[in-house]
């Protein structure tokens, strides 16, 4: 199965986020350079829009390309 490479975290822990992070989900990274180098990364959480979060809450993951597919239709179809 073909996999391709896209920004991607899985969720540790919510930490003070449990409205907007559920533990054990998949998230989409918007890349933000400024934010990382401060340990951020900007997640597109439950309410379907992007917000900075502790880096340590995540870890990152490689999804395989259809699965990619998945995320984005449905960030364009939310948005």
């Amino acid at each position: 199965m073909p996999r391709k490479k896209g920004r991607f975290v899985l969720c540790i822990k919510s930490g003070g986020y449990k409205a907007s992070l559920q533990p054990r989900k998949v998230y989409r990274v918007l890349k933000d350079t400024r934010a990382e180098s401060e340990s951020l990364l900007r997640v597109i959480d439950e309410s379907g829009e992007d917000y900075l979060f502790p880096a340590e809450l995540f870890v990152p993951i490689e999804l395989p390309a259809e699965a990619v597919s998945a995320f984005r239709a449905e960030v364009s179809s939310t948005g």
